[in-house]
């Protein structure tokens, strides 16, 4: 049987019937427009190769609006749904459906590689990708996408073909944000060491149950090579390049905690400031020069001669 999953009166229904409603703790906002979750899908897999086998990680599936048109694109989707009162919910939808594997789980406690391995080993092992695809949270939206790029350490590829993920609008202009625009941040930079990303497609708010006070946008990620990509004279060594990593990151953090000064000012706490503007005169920086100018390759750039 296939459930209309964005009918609102299907939806209403299959609540009543298993005594749910959407719960605020868990930023639940339920689909009722079918074009938002097939485009979302369609969007999700064009990024994926398959030409090979190819998986998707799905993070909180609701009622499972968009988890069944991945069904439609991709060879396995694993749906990971905290709400322990879905799991009967989405076992009835789903029934009929052999690629779809439903865990309950909290994501943000899950070990991904150990995830990876017990949920797609056999499509890695094939040489097919693995992509995330979700509507998630506002309450949760950093945290998640954080997790995913975080998990795996800046000296390799992160073994994701993309993440596209509908958020909040404001967020999604964060994330997908260049420098010297306004919603450039410390997020920006830190998301452009490990992927690009790229705002897919806008969402108003009138495509969800109950309706929520903001407008949403698809994000798209994609994983690229790493910190050597962005800055090829990162150390060689990959224990070097960890111990680089984190100072990269420390001075994306310092540069954007006092977004409004320079760069000399906001890291004086931990750089003298003689010593970062004979950096930037090398650089060819401009000596006030503020972090929401400056690229995630220059953040790269600095640290390195700053370490030397």
């Amino acid at each position: 049987m296939i459930y209309d999953l964005c009918n609102l009166q299907t939806v209403r229904s299959l609540l009543e019937r298993y005594d749910l409603a959407p719960k605020k703790g868990f930023g639940q906002n339920f689909l009722i427009n079918p074009s938002v979750p097939e485009r979302i899908a369609e969007l999700s897999s064009s990024f994926a190769d398959h030409s090979k086998p190819a998986g998707v990680i799905e993070i909180g599936p609701g009622v499972g609006a968009l988890t069944q048109y991945l069904a439609g694109e991709y060879d396995k989707v694993v749906a990971v749904e905290i709400d322990r009162g879905l799991i009967p919910l989405l076992g009835e939808v789903f029934a009929d459906f052999d690629n779809i594997t439903v865990v309950e789980a909290d994501f943000m406690t899950i070990d991904l590689y150990a995830f990876l391995r017990e949920h797609f080993g056999d499509i890695i092992d094939a040489g097919g990708s693995v992509s995330v695809c979700a509507n998630l949270p506002y309450y949760i939206t950093t945290p998640v996408i954080m997790k995913l790029l975080e998990a795996f350490p800046l000296t390799e590829k992160i073994p994701l073909s993309s993440i596209v993920v509908m958020i909040q609008l404001e967020v999604a202009r964060r994330l997908a944000a260049t420098p010297a625009q306004s919603d450039y941040g410390s997020i920006s930079a830190e998301i452009a060491l490990r992927a690009d990303a790229k705002k897919l497609l806008d969402v108003s708010a009138g495509n969800f149950l109950p309706v929520p006070k903001v407008a949403s946008a698809v994000v798209g990620i994609v994983p690229h090579g790493g910190i050597r990509e962005v800055y090829p004279d990162a150390p060689a060594d990959d224990a070097d390049c960890l111990v680089y990593s984190a100072k990269v990151s420390e001075l994306i953090t310092l540069a954007f905690g006092q977004r409004r000064k320079t760069l000399i000012n906001a890291v004086s706490e931990k750089y003298p400031k003689d010593k970062v503007a004979a950096v930037l005169e090398e650089c060819g920086i401009r000596p006030d020069i503020r972090g929401e100018k400056l690229s995630a390759a220059d953040f790269c750039w600095i640290a390195d001669l700053l370490g030397k």
